[in-house]
């Protein structure tokens, strides 16, 4: 009778009974959250390789990383507050670089963590691990871009008129909870862009819209105050509130509601959750990029 029950195993069935994985087999979520830790090293060190060597053949190096974002603030400093009259008064400059610099976060890191997948196909295919760490390592690399920009940002507003004090350090809790919101979203659409390769093309269009949605470039309450519903909706806007909660921090005179910092709180776990949940159910179709 054992020799019956032997004979009619599968190969399968013996890889089951001495506990055999499958290649490529995505592991239980706690397993594949603790393999992503163990290679913190590894996405630290990609994200600082390929920040070195993105501008290692201009010749300004490493400098473009400020000077871009600083560029793109003056360019839509001077043309929403000088030929369009702005939307704030003499602190609109600060108002702009403050929203500049921290659009550039977001957008880096959605951008650079949606090709994180399809962009290292050769990696993905050889090696095994877990495929989410190269959608951190984007945002890490986003992260430390930020750094000096915030450096020169501080150095800005200063030359602008608004002195370091206290609030200033409530930056870095608010920065905590806008990375784990980008981060969310980037592994959301590392995710669509292994499924539709065409969104890659659609990205760079919704980027640009949040841009100039997001209160970036004008304060909501000046602009849209002949529509007050309008208004209350952005009270639910995860990039509009963290460069409320960023210009109330830094600016004098700005002020945000409190409860920002619990809807940014909320936005932020929702989305680092939900991103990484989804992330993880497609990690074996990551394998197979074409």
């Amino acid at each position: 009778m054992n020799n019956e029950v032997t004979k009619t195993m599968t190969a399968a069935d013996y890889a089951a009974q001495y506990g055999l994985n499958r290649v490529g087999a995505r592991p239980s979520m706690v397993s594949y959250l603790k393999q992503a830790w163990g290679r913190r090293d590894f996405a630290y060190e990609l994200a600082k390789s390929r920040l070195q060597s993105s501008n290692q053949r201009n010749r300004l190096g490493m400098l473009w990383v400020v000077i871009k974002p600083t560029m793109n603030a003056l360019m839509y400093g001077f043309i929403f507050g000088i030929l369009m009259g702005g939307s704030r008064g003499a602190d609109f400059p600060v108002f702009v670089v403050i929203g500049v610099f921290l659009f550039e976060f977001f957008s880096g890191s959605v951008s650079s963590g949606a090709k994180a997948i399809t962009g290292n196909a050769a990696l993905v295919q050889s090696l095994a691990f877990p495929r989410i760490t190269l959608v951190i390592s984007a945002v890490i690399q986003q992260f430390l871009t930020l750094v000096p920009m915030l450096v020169v940002m501080y150095l800005y507003c200063t030359i602008l008129g608004t002195y370091p004090r206290w609030s200033w350090l409530m930056i870095i809790p608010m920065l905590v909870l806008f990375t784990m919101f980008n981060t969310g979203i980037a592994l959301i659409c590392a995710r669509l862009t292994v499924h539709i390769r065409d969104f890659t093309q659609i990205l760079p269009l919704i980027i640009r819209m949040l841009f100039f949605t997001s209160g970036v470039l004008f304060g909501v309450d000046r602009v849209l105050n002949a529509f007050p519903g309008l208004v209350r909706m952005f009270d639910f806007h995860p990039i509009y509130q963290a460069l409320q909660i960023a210009r109330g921090s830094i600016m004098n005179g700005v002020e945000y509601p409190p409860f920002y910092w619990i809807v940014l709180a909320v936005w932020g776990v929702v989305a680092l959750v939900g991103g990484t949940i989804y992330f993880w159910a497609a990690e074996e179709r990551y394998g197979r990029v074409d």
